[in-house]
């Protein structure tokens, strides 16, 4: 699937509860869609950084008591507002195991995966850094189009290294690209976010990099 959303930052968490307060899509909230999760995520590639050199992610993620495994593909933001358009492939796990030992044969389902799986070959994957944050979100609709908005705070670790999580969401689900334009530019005149042109993924690396 294609994942299509656009990220912003934001500056403290009393901004972070203003938004969640406040009423601005409250005419096109879906009802009973409001939510909390604490996410625990590990990014793993091999010892030379394979993955990253071909622009994919691999990551483990806890969303409450689901885990997840998820392929990313061209991992970037395509402009300077702040959309993100990617391949990404998500594949149920059965427990934490996958946090020790990740497989990436859980992909080989897809012409991607497959791909990724060619790529890597028997090297090792090594966990290269984590990110933990609570998740607000709900879901709204236009009408024309369905999205949900979140707000993850929280942190990027790697090693003894960290950076701040915090930031504001819209992923389209079903719908258009204007649509999500639109609730865009809505939360920006009402809230003066600023794009975030750079994923957790790509602060993570940066991280590394330091």
């Amino acid at each position: 699937m294609i994942e299509i959303e656009l990220k912003y930052k934001i500056a403290s968490r009393e901004q972070m509860d203003m938004i969640w307060s406040d009423d601005l899509f409250e005419s096109i909230e879906e009802k009973d869609s409001r939510g909390r999760l604490s996410i625990k995520a590990a990014y793993f590639d091999t010892e030379d950084m394979l993955l990253a050199q071909n622009r994919v992610a691999f990551r483990i993620r806890k969303e409450g008591d689901r885990v997840v495994g998820t392929l990313k593909c061209k991992d970037r933001a395509i402009d300077q507002e702040g959309l993100y358009m990617r391949e990404e492939i998500n594949v149920p796990v059965a427990n934490d195991a996958c946090f020790l030992a990740p497989d990436l044969t859980i992909f080989k389902q897809s012409e991607e995966g497959r791909e990724v799986l060619e790529l890597v070959g028997a090297q090792r994957l090594e966990n290269k850094f984590e990110t933990v944050f609570t998740r607000r979100k709900f879901r709204i609709d236009t009408g024309d189009s369905i999205m949900e908005i979140s707000l993850d705070d929280g942190e990027i670790i790697a090693d003894d290294a960290h950076a701040p999580i915090s930031e504001l969401e819209i992923e389209l689900y079903s719908g258009t690209k204007e649509d999500l334009f639109d609730i865009g530019e809505r939360v920006v005149r009402k809230f003066g976010l600023e794009p975030e042109a750079r994923s957790k993924y790509a602060r993570g690396l940066a991280l590394l990099e330091r």
